[in-house]
């Protein structure tokens, strides 16, 4: 009897042709490490589910204001709440930084940084 392969105990959340995504599934790939991916320019991402990983890494750990989507802000959107921010990332999922990575065990990583990902993900 053979087994089914195991369920990935990472969900990798990001836009497919970022740059930043295209280094992490070249990491992932490097280091045979499996996830499942959600792409969130095409399915986008419950409001719920935005606003449970801004309560682990804050809004403004998530809201990506480096990127072009936020530079062609004029003027720039003044946030002051998880609230405006939410609704602002849903409007607009490329301001989701990029990755955000769950573990099954419900932590949370935030952006790419290889050293951290050989900790975090690996």
């Amino acid at each position: 009897m053979s087994q089914l392969p195991a369920a990935p105990t990472r969900k990798i959340y990001g836009i497919r042709n970022c740059d930043t995504m295209k280094k992490v599934f070249a990491w992932c790939d490097e280091h045979g490490t499996s996830y499942e991916f959600h792409d969130y320019k095409k399915l986008g991402v419950p409001r719920e589910k935005l606003v449970a990983w801004c309560k682990v890494v804050g809004w403004k750990s998530l809201l990506n204001t480096k990127g072009t989507t936020w530079q062609r802000f004029d003027p720039k959107p003044v946030i002051t709440a998880q609230g405006q921010a939410v609704t602002l990332m849903m409007e607009h999922t490329s301001l989701i930084r990029r990755p955000v990575v769950e573990m099954a065990d419900g932590r949370i990583l935030v952006g790419f940084d290889p050293t951290l990902f050989d900790s975090f993900v690996a």
